[in-house]
C-alpha cells in the first residue's frame, strides 16, 4: 500500500498549516484517462486539491485512530478533476495539526503523537491502453506557507486571506519516517459537512459585544462571507451557553475556541476546516459594518451516519430530550465517540460510550463507526495490558504537572467494560456475526486483564474505580464520590462483561472459552450474592444504582430480583422521583423498574422536572444532553465545578428505554431478525410512537389512549416474525404489514 510514496513534510511555524504540491505532465492526453484514484493519508489532517478543486467533500482526513498501529488511507476517485483542456496536473495539499500534533488532554498536558507532521499519497492514473502513471509524494515536491497561519482543534484557526493573493516563501521539503505496517484501508465513515444553520438572533450584549445564537448546540464551525479593508481582522469566539448575558467560556478551560480571519480587501469566504468547535453561541468582533444572518452560517460536521431511529410522543419535554440525545450523538460522533466536543478534552472516553452504545445504535447506523473504534480499543489494550480510559490513548503522551500523577492508569470497571458492552450493543442492534467475531479478541483481552485483579471471593473490590461517576449527590468538585459502593458497581459490571463474553464464545463455537467464562461468571455471581446481598434482599449501599445493575445484569434469582425491584421503587419514590444515579446507574434504572413491574415509577422518574432530572435541562433550554444533571444552576449560572459540559451524551442513555419500552420496539433476536413489539403506556403520556429502519426493513409501533384502553398501531416488514405484547398482557404473533389493535389496560 502506497509502496512508491514517501511521507513528506516541510518545516514551518508549528502552529501554521503548510502547502505541499507537485505539478506533472500527463503521459497521455486527458481524454485517454480511464480512471484516476488518489490514495492518501497523513500524520495530521490534510485537504487535497487537483487543479484547484477539492478531491473530496470530506474534512479532517484521515480522522483519528491509534496512529502508532493504525493509520487509515483514504481513496478518492478524482477522474472528473483531470481537466480535458490541459495535459498539466497540479496536486496540492494543505497539511495541518489535527489530532496528531494537537497538544491534547487538559491544560498543560500537551499530549502529541509526534513532532513532525507528514503527508503520504499516490495518484494512480489509468489510461485507455492499459498503462498507468503514478504520482507519489517524494522529496521533489515543493512547499510553501499556506493562508492558515495557525491551526489547533482546541485553540481554533487563523486564516490570512492576503496570503491567497501573494506568493509566499518556498520551504524545504524533507521525508519523515513512518511505519508502512500501520497503513490500512479506511474503516470508519468519513467526516462530512452535514447541514448549515443560520443564526436565529443577533444582538448586542451588556458589554457591547455582538453575539450570535444559532438556536442549537452543535459541532462544527462558522462559514463567514465578508468584504473589508486589507489587514482588518474578524474574530469569532464560541461557547455553548451564555452566563450573565455574555459568552460563557469558563467550561472550555484551556480551549480558546477562537477563529480569526484577516481580510484581503476583496470579497472573501472564510471556513476554518482545520478545527472544530462545540457551540450554540458566538461572539463576533471586527466585522466591517453590521453583521446580518446573510453573512454567516454554522456548518454542522460529524461522521457520516444514517439516521435509523425516531420517537415522538404527546410530551414536548420528552420529545426535546430525545432531540437532545440525537444532537449529542451528532456532536460527539466525529470519527471517535468522544465525551464532549468543546473544551480541552474531546477524548474517546470508554465509559461514556459504554453507557450510551445501545442508544447510539438505535438512533443511527453506527456499525462501521464503532467497529473502527473497537479495533483501536483492542490495539490499545494489547499494548497497554488493559483497556485505557480513553481510546485512542493520547494521554499516555501527556506531560502532566509534577505534582499531578496521571490517574488514568489500570483497569477500571465500566470504562474498561466498553470493550464488551459496545460489541454487545452492536450485536443486539445489527446481528453481524463476522463483526462479533472480530471484536471477541478485544473482549477477551479485557477479561484477562481484570481476572487476576479479582479477590478470592470473585469480587472486583479493589483498584482505582470511578464507579457511579457524577452521582448528583456528589460534590461538584468530587464527581467520583458516589453513594453506590464501588466494589458493587465494579463486580456487577464485570459480571455482565464475563457473561456476554461466555455467550459470544458459544455463538462463535469456542466451546472451551465458553466453559471458562461461564465458570468465572458463576463465581462472580456467587460472590456478589454472598457478600453484597443481605438476608432481607437489600444490597450493599442501598441506592438506586446498585439495584438497577443487579436487576438488569441478571445477578439475582427471581425472588431477590422482585425484592430488589420493590426496594428500588421505594428508593426512587422516597427521593420524590428525582434522579439519584450517575454514569453507572442511569442507563439501567428505568429498565430495572419496568422489568420488575414498576412502570409507573419509571414514567414518573422520566417525567420529573425538578433538578436533578432528565427534563430539568430541557426546561432550562438545553438542546443537547448535559454532562452534569445541573451543568447550569437554576439562576442561570454555570456549575462551579471545573468540569462541566453542555454536550455530553452519557446521561441521555435513557433514550434506549424510551425507544424499546415506551414505543415498544425490541429485538427478540440479534439484528431484529425477529422482533418483539411491546408498547408500554404509563402516566403522563397520551400517545407515543417510534420507528426503526432495521436491516430487514422498517418497523413501527405506537399507542394512544382511547376510552377504556389503548389503540395500538404497528408496521412489520416482510419476512420478520413479530410478537406483539399488548398493554392488557395479551401476546400474539402478527403477520407483516400495517395493523391496528385495541387493548384494555
Amino acid at each position: 500500500m502506497l509502496s512508491s510514496a514517501s511521507m513528506i513534510t516541510a518545516d514551518t511555524d508549528r502552529a501554521a498549516a503548510v502547502l505541499l504540491g507537485t505539478t506533472v505532465k500527463l503521459e497521455r492526453p486527458p481524454r485517454e484517462v480511464v480512471s484516476a484514484v488518489l490514495a492518501a493519508t497523513a500524520h495530521g489532517i490534510y485537504e487535497a486539491r487537483i487543479n484547484g478543486r477539492p478531491v473530496t467533500d470530506s474534512v479532517l482526513n484521515p480522522g483519528w485512530t491509534a496512529y502508532e498501529w493504525r493509520l487509515q488511507v483514504q481513496r478518492f476517485d478524482v477522474t472528473d478533476l483531470l481537466d480535458a483542456g490541459t495535459d498539466e496536473l497540479r496536486l496540492e495539499v494543505q497539511l495541518g495539526n489535527g489530532w496528531y500534533r494537537g497538544d491534547f488532554g487538559f491544560e498543560g498536558a500537551s499530549a502529541n503523537y509526534g513532532t513532525d507532521l507528514g503527508f503520504l499519497a499516490e495518484l494512480m492514473i489509468t489510461y485507455r491502453d492499459g498503462t498507468n502513471q503514478t504520482i507519489a509524494t517524494d522529496s521533489q515536491w515543493t512547499a510553501r506557507a499556506s493562508d492558515t497561519t495557525s491551526n489547533s482543534l482546541y485553540r481554533g484557526q487563523t486564516i490570512d486571506a492576503r496570503l491567497r493573493r501573494q506568493p509566499t516563501a518556498e520551504l524545504a521539503v524533507r521525508t519523515v519516517d513512518y511505519d508502512p505496517a500501520t497503513l490500512l484501508d479506511q474503516v470508519g465513515p468519513l467526516i462530512i459537512r452535514q447541514e448549515t444553520i443560520k443564526p436565529t438572533a443577533i444582538w448586542t450584549s451588556p458589554t457591547g459585544k455582538t453575539l450570535l445564537d444559532f438556536g442549537q448546540n452543535l459541532v462544527g464551525w462558522i462559514r463567514l462571507r465578508v468584504h473589508g479593508e486589507a489587514g482588518e481582522r474578524v474574530v469569532l469566539r464560541h461557547a455553548e451557553v451564555l452566563e450573565h448575558e455574555e459568552l460563557g467560556t469558563r467550561p472550555l478551560r484551556a480551549a480558546i475556541a477562537t477563529d480569526t480571519f484577516v481580510l484581503s480587501g476583496d470579497d472573501e469566504v472564510f471556513e476554518p476546516t482545520f478545527t472544530f468547535h462545540g457551540f450554540r453561541y458566538a461572539e463576533i468582533t471586527g466585522f466591517p459594518g453590521e453583521v446580518t444572518a446573510d453573512d454567516l452560517e454554522a456548518v454542522v460536521v460529524h461522521s457520516d451516519m444514517t439516521r435509523i431511529g425516531w420517537f415522538e410522543c404527546s410530551h414536548k419535554g420528552v420529545n426535546q430530550l430525545v432531540s437532545n440525545s440525537i444532537w449529542g450523538q451528532k456532536g460527539n460522533f466525529l470519527d471517535v465517540p468522544t465525551d464532549c466536543p468543546q473544551r480541552d478534552e474531546r477524548l474517546g472516553w470508554t465509559g461514556d460510550i459504554a453507557a450510551y452504545a445501545a442508544t447510539a445504535a438505535y438512533q443511527f447506523d453506527v456499525a462501521d463507526f464503532l467497529h473502527k473504534w473497537l479495533l483501536d480499543v483492542a490495539e490499545e489494550t494489547r499494548h497497554n495490558g488493559y483497556v485505557p480510559y480513553v481510546v485512542p490513548d493520547v494521554l499516555k503522551y501527556a506531560h502532566f504537572q509534577q505534582d499531578f500523577e496521571n490517574p488514568f492508569q489500570g483497569a477500571c470497571a465500566i470504562w474498561g467494560d466498553a470493550a464488551v458492552w459496545v460489541p454487545q450493543a452492536l450485536w443486539n442492534a445489527y446481528g453481524d456475526l463476522e463483526r462479533l467475531g472480530a471484536h471477541y479478541p478485544g473482549m477477551v483481552q479485557h477479561l484477562q486483564s481484570v481476572e487476576p485483579r479479582l479477590s478470592d471471593t470473585g469480587l472486583w473490590d479493589r483498584d482505582q474505580q470511578l464507579g457511579d461517576w457524577l452521582d448528583p449527590d456528589a460534590s461538584p468538585h468530587q464527581p467520583a464520590d458516589a453513594k453506590a459502593d464501588k466494589g458493587v458497581v465494579a463486580t456487577a459490571s464485570f459480571y455482565r462483561s464475563v457473561a456476554f463474553t461466555a455467550e459470544t464464545a458459544r455463538i462463535l463455537g469456542k466451546t472451551a472459552d465458553a466453559a471458562r467464562w461461564t465458570t468465572l461468571a458463576d463465581k462472580i455471581k456467587t460472590g456478589f450474592g454472598t457478600h453484597y446481598v443481605n438476608d432481607d434482599g437489600t444490597i450493599l449501599s442501598d441506592c438506586a444504582t446498585v439495584y438497577a445493575l443487579a436487576i438488569c445484569f441478571g445477578l439475582l434469582d427471581d425472588t431477590h430480583a422482585a425484592t430488589a425491584g420493590d426496594r428500588l421503587a421505594h428508593v426512587v419514590a422516597a427521593r420524590d422521583y428525582k434522579v439519584t444515579t450517575g454514569f453507572a446507574g442511569t442507563p439501567f434504572v428505568t429498565w430495572a423498574l419496568s422489568q420488575t413491574g414498576h412502570i409507573d415509577h419509571a414514567y414518573r422518574l422520566l417525567l420529573e422536572e425538578e433538578c436533578p432530572s432528565w427534563l430539568y435541562p430541557v426546561n432550562m433550554g438545553a438542546t443537547t444532553i448535559w454532562e452534569r444533571w445541573d451543568s447550569m444552576l437554576p439562576d442561570g449560572t454555570i456549575n462551579p465545578g471545573d468540569m462541566t459540559s453542555f454536550n455530553h451524551y452519557a446521561l441521555g442513555a435513557v433514550a434506549d428505554w424510551i425507544y424499546q419500552v415506551i414505543a415498544g420496539i425490541q429485538p427478540s433476536s440479534p439484528g431484529y431478525d425477529t422482533i418483539r413489539l411491546a408498547p408500554t403506556p404509563g402516566p403522563g403520556l397520551d400517545w407515543a410512537k417510534g420507528a426503526l429502519e432495521t436491516r430487514r426493513g422498517r418497523v413501527e409501533c405506537g399507542w394512544r389512549r382511547i376510552e377504556n384502553g389503548y389503540m395500538i398501531e404497528v408496521v412489520v416488514p416482510e419476512g420478520i416474525p413479530a410478537e406483539l405484547r399488548l398493554p392488557d398482557g395479551t401476546v400474539q404473533m402478527i403477520p407483516p404489514g400495517s395493523h391496528t389493535y385495541r387493548s384494555g389496560g
